[in-house]
């Protein structure tokens, strides 16, 4: 693995979005924006909007680290510069987390869901030091309200997770909240 030199942003999502879709956009101008900003990436490694973040922080020379698992027997994609490889499933989350000082999550499916749950469940119960974690808001904010009102019930914090969909404004909060 290569040396980490600057924070890293984990980014959590999809991994159908394809070149020209505005998912595939969106990630490419994160990873972009991220880099300029002086932080390093890490996601699973793979393709969509994996390959999208990869590709966006590389182009500004940002390094960029992904966490794949040795059973899909994939390749991580050409913009990956560092690779570790995991057994499980389980372990790739451990380590995309472990990884982090913030997290992003975009729009995804149930392996994106399980990401954001164990971020978020890892944060309320404060088994991690607390780390700033962003969503994409037009996705994500139905169900980001329904556990923030579940927290408020249960007398937890709530707003653990900010929303925007906005690159400019994840990018300032992750810089704002990252220690």
């Amino acid at each position: 693995m290569s040396e980490i030199k600057n924070k890293i942003i984990t980014i959590f999502g999809s991994s159908f979005p394809k070149p020209g879709e505005d998912e595939y956009e969106f990630a490419y101008q994160l990873g972009k924006k991220l880099g300029e900003n002086g932080f390093d990436i890490c996601n699973g490694g793979f393709y969509g909007t994996m390959e999208a973040s990869a590709k966006g922080a590389a182009a500004v020379g940002s390094s960029t680290f992904g966490i794949t698992i040795d059973s899909l027997e994939l390749k991580a994609n050409k913009f990956i510069q560092s690779e570790i490889k995991c057994k499980s499933l389980f372990e790739r989350i451990t380590k995309l987390i472990e990884l982090g000082d913030g997290y992003i999550i975009l729009k995804g499916g149930t392996g994106t869901l399980l990401e954001l749950s164990a971020v978020w469940e890892l944060a309320n119960k404060n088994l991690i030091k607390k780390k700033p974690i962003a969503a994409v808001k037009d996705y994500w904010n139905d169900l980001v309200k329904l556990i923030d009102e579940r927290m408020i019930l249960e007398k937890r914090e709530k707003g653990i997770v900010f929303l925007s969909d906005n690159v400019d404004e994840i990018c300032k909060y992750l810089i704002k909240n990252i220690n």
